[in-house]
């Protein structure tokens, strides 16, 4: 990619960021032209390929980009430093609402990017998916904060099967309520304290 979009204004950067999310999210990588990225950004489609010399430079950009703007967040409120997983999940949460309201469409481009079948794109996506996954696997949470005898391993992708089929329901809808979904992975982390978390 052209380096000069980093010279752009951060807004504007954010104003072509989100306007790939909102059309890459709408539609098949393949049924997704650049003339109607370039149109919800506000930019000509030449000032776009000037960025962006092809729609699988952008496509991936934007995939690694949701890595980094995770991170970020997750960095910001100490998602990492916690001992314990749920306080982990509660504040990883609240920055992901946060995310949610400054990019309003990446979850759902996540989702969509993850199951892409497109040959051209596909291998680099689950390459990318899965060096994130082993990354973010090293985290050690204190076993002893579990109930004793629980499969821990089994516990994570029960989890993890619980979030992510909760956000593709939320995808197919196509109308994210911040406020409900707080409310809704709140009363989720604390049905999963109630069973998984050892008593006092």
């Amino acid at each position: 990619m052209n380096k000069k979009f980093f010279s752009l204004s951060k807004e504007k950067q954010q104003t072509i960021i989100n306007a790939g999310y909102r059309v890459f999210s709408q539609n098949s990588y393949k049924n997704s032209p650049m003339r109607e990225i370039a149109d919800a950004a506000g930019i000509s489609k030449s000032l776009l390929f000037h960025y962006f010399h092809n729609k699988k430079e952008l496509y991936l950009f934007l995939w690694n980009k949701c890595a980094k703007i995770t991170i970020e967040f997750l960095t910001r409120y100490e998602c990492y430093s916690q001992m314990g997983l749920f306080e982990s999940m509660e504040r990883g949460m609240q920055a992901k609402m946060e995310i949610i309201r400054l990019y309003p469409d990446m979850g759902n481009f996540t989702i969509k990017a993850f199951y892409e079948k497109e040959p051209e794109i596909c291998a680099a996506i689950q390459e990318s998916y899965h060096k994130l996954k082993a990354d973010q696997m090293r985290l050690n949470f204190d076993p002893d904060q579990f109930i004793p005898g629980i499969d821990i391993a089994m516990m994570y992708r029960e989890m993890y099967w619980a979030t992510e089929g909760y956000f593709w329901e939320i995808a197919q809808r196509g109308n994210v309520n911040i406020e409900q979904m707080e409310k809704d992975l709140t009363k989720l982390i604390a049905f999963w304290k109630s069973i998984y978390l050892r008593k006092e």
